[in-house]
């Protein structure tokens, strides 16, 4: 199983952009979580298959309709993968 650190930067926040990328996730059976950062960012952590994790990327680029993606980043991470896909709080 793989892992990814994600970060969404740009008009994210507000604009139901967690919410949204819970249900894609969970479409795409995706485990791990999502969370506002306080710079104004989104960051999720995602395990499974890479390709699911390709797909919820690419449906990031676009991110709910009110929203306005600048950048993306991504890192590969180490470790477990938890239980389903949730909204984490803000850190």
């Amino acid at each position: 199983m793989t892992g990814r650190s994600i970060r969404i930067f740009g008009r994210v926040q507000g604009v139901f952009y967690r919410g949204w990328t819970l249900e894609q996730a969970q479409a795409l059976g995706v485990k791990g979580w999502v969370r506002n950062r306080r710079d104004g960012s989104v960051e999720i952590e995602a395990w499974g298959d890479p390709a699911a994790i390709g797909a919820l990327v690419e449906k990031c680029r676009l991110g709910p309709s009110q929203a306005r993606v600048e950048r993306i980043t991504q890192d590969e991470i180490e470790g477990e993968a938890p239980e389903g896909f949730r909204a984490a709080p803000t850190i």
